[in-house]
């Protein structure tokens, strides 16, 4: 017979011949196999952690700071120091600005019929979910601009001066009679856009064939990730509100009207401005980043900000050039359409209640993020392809 000491060892109890009394007694096999896994996974566990609770502090503390030190060579710029020339220098090759630009548009222009289907089934979406400015808004803006500029009739610049306010009262500023419902509409198609843009540039850089309805279908999965990433770019963007609230404050009591005070503020808000785009350069870059299947917000931001280490500058200027051409392209779409409605309607009262310049608006802005969504995404592509090591 085996020692009374060794019996509970389950190895033994498996191979010990069982006795008539043990029969009636012993346990089912799967019941045997769970207390056995169970006793394994207590035995896999330190027995540090066990017994003294402590040990995992200081062992998720030295985690902890190996991450630390790790981010501290991934990032090798230290804050309010400052860091020489030949340690900062990181190459990053990259077309001039026209050029890249040119290349953005031949991508584009490549595959137009599935991006100009995408912004028409998006600007449909916008319409009929009510996400855009009403005609009422944008009639009423007009006439009191009409009514506060007395040479508008002469034409030429004036015109072109009421076309050019408008549009930035009207579109330019965001709608701003949107209700909550319309504005979470509109932050989710505009949103969806993106993500749509990113996917299908993704799969003809891989050299397939998707049809629109295979990004409708396949573009949403990273949605939630991709919401996290713009929530953590809106509170970046704080400083620029806290600006907004001090600018309304000192112009209350007229503080900043005019002379030394103004002057100070509007330098105030450059830096400030200054700062949180160069601070945001990394966030635009994670929009992308976080499209990759199985990728995290933490894991995106975190990448994204290897990515930019040493060449932050650079990108941030290609950005800004970016927005410029948006600015651009809606100056030369929209106020030419704006006068063309001021004329038609002028010409036909039928047609006046008709929203065309919303409906033009909404068109405008799936084809602004179309274009943004393939900048970005293209010049994450040249930020990939260049192994350049961190500076």
């Amino acid at each position: 017979m085996f020692h009374p000491a060794i019996v509970d060892n389950e190895n033994v109890i498996q191979h010990m011949p069982a006795t008539k009394s043990q029969k009636s007694t012993k346990q089912p096999t799967s019941r045997r196999r769970s207390v056995a896994s169970k006793k394994i996974e207590q035995a896999s566990v330190p027995i540090l952690f066990r017994e003294a609770p402590w040990m995992w502090a200081r062992h998720r503390a030295a985690q902890i700071h190996a991450r630390h030190r790790a981010f501290l060579l991934r990032r090798p710029h230290r804050s309010f120091r400052r860091t020489l020339r030949r340690d900062y220098r990181r190459r990053l090759t990259l077309p001039g600005y026209h050029a890249f630009t040119l290349y953005v548009v031949g991508h584009v222009r490549a595959h137009w019929r599935t991006f100009l289907l995408l912004v028409a089934t998006y600007a449909a979406l916008m319409v009929i979910l009510g996400g855009i400015t009403s005609q009422e808004t944008y009639t009423q803006i007009s006439d009191l601009l009409k009514q506060s500029t007395s040479t508008l009739t002469s034409g030429g610049v004036d015109a072109l001066g009421q076309a050019g306010l408008l549009l930035v009262a009207t579109f330019a500023s965001g709608p701003s009679d949107l209700t909550t419902d319309q504005q979470i509409y509109l932050t989710i198609i505009l949103l969806f856009v993106w993500l749509t843009t990113v996917w299908l540039l993704r799969e003809y850089m891989l050299e397939r064939r998707p049809k629109l309805r295979d990004g409708l279908y396949n573009a949403g999965s990273p949605f939630i990730s991709t919401l996290i990433v713009l929530l953590i770019a809106v509170c970046q963007l704080l400083p620029l509100g806290i600006v907004a609230l001090i600018y309304a404050a000192l112009s209350s009591v007229g503080l900043i009207s005019s002379g030394f005070g103004s002057m100070v503020f509007w330098v105030f808000a450059v830096i400030v401005a200054a700062l949180v785009l160069y601070w945001t350069t990394s966030t635009f870059i994670a929009l992308v980043v976080v499209t990759l299947p199985g990728m995290y917000p933490r894991r995106a931001m975190r990448a994204a900000g290897d990515m930019v280490v040493g060449r932050r500058l650079r990108i941030m200027y290609r950005i800004l050039w970016c927005f410029g051409t948006i600015i651009i392209g809606w100056a030369v779409v929209m106020i030419p359409l704006i006068l063309l409605d001021t004329w038609v309607k002028s010409m036909w009262s039928v047609v006046t209640s008709v929203p065309l310049m919303p409906i033009a608006a909404a068109c405008m802005s799936a084809l602004t993020i179309v274009w943004l969504a393939s900048y970005i995404y293209l010049l994450y592509r040249k930020v990939v392809d260049d192994v350049a090591p961190p500076a």
